[in-house]
């Protein structure tokens, strides 16, 4: 029985991850969504994809403990290990944004998923984690090196070596999420708030997308060398032209008195 199932609505992909009782993530299940994400990735109808649990109080609770132990004792799992590692390498160079909507428990693998979509939203009721400490490891799926990229070193620390859960309000305060949503209705809010983005040109927002994604890596003289090669295919194509001509006439066209005109 698939553990992810897609919902389209509209330019938007909601994907959810229902694997009861508690949204453990297995290697099964992480080996599934890098297979619905190849799909999404080549499908030119989906603007934006949208990542969400479907077991309350749960987004994706953790890596799946008995798989773990299995692989420590050198036992055979379903699925491939290394999905882990190739399905978040995905999420963040696939063309379209990805978006966590947080929807409770996200620890360890959760909030790794979390880490590497291009932006997060939290339900009011949501927590994210790294308590690998706590049984003796460590982060294995790019919490010790997205974590300190998004809140800075010291504030990845202490999670890391502490263990300590964070709630959604001080999740958006370090800058782990970027909005935190009513618990009521929160997965359509989270569709609302990814279908702002899902309705702007599609080829600008894979562009920024990759902009953001591959210059972060860079020196920022490669960086901006980069951002400007992106800027100049854009402006000499003629879907950034006709949109700045609309721009103009509703300049030209508005009151002198008229202070904020929409681009």
């Amino acid at each position: 029985m698939p553990n992810w199932a897609v919902e389209r609505r509209g330019a938007v992909a909601l994907v959810t991850f229902t694997r009861p009782p508690r949204n453990f993530m297995s290697m099964a299940a992480m080996t599934e969504l890098e297979q619905v994400l190849a799909e999404l990735a080549a499908d030119d109808d989906v603007n934006v994809v949208v990542l969400t649990g479907g077991i309350d109080g749960y987004f994706v609770a953790h890596a799946d403990l008995d798989d773990l132990v299995r692989i420590g004792r050198g036992e055979a799992v379903q699925g491939d290990p290394r999905s882990w590692g190739r399905a978040l390498r995905l999420i963040e160079t696939m063309p379209q944004p990805v978006i966590a909507a947080i929807n409770g428990q996200a620890w360890g693998g959760g909030c790794e998923l979390s880490l590497a979509c291009t932006l997060r939203v939290a339900a009011a009721s949501a927590h994210l984690g790294q308590p690998e400490v706590n049984v003796g490891i460590i982060p294995g799926a790019g919490g010790t090196q997205r974590l300190p990229r998004l809140v800075g070193r010291g504030r990845a620390a202490d999670m890391v070596l502490s263990g300590r859960v964070v709630e959604a309000a001080e999740a958006l305060r370090i800058g782990l999420v970027e909005a935190v949503l009513p618990d009521d209705g929160f997965v359509e809010a989270a569709v609302d708030y990814a279908g702002v983005i899902a309705a702007k040109p599609r080829a600008a927002v894979v562009a920024a997308k990759r902009a953001l994604v591959e210059g972060r890596g860079l020196p920022l003289d490669d960086a901006l060398r980069l951002e400007s090669t992106i800027f100049v295919e854009l402006q000499t194509g003629q879907a950034a032209l006709s949109l700045e001509e609309g721009a103009l006439a509703r300049y030209a066209a508005a009151g002198a008195d008229e202070r904020r005109i929409e681009l």
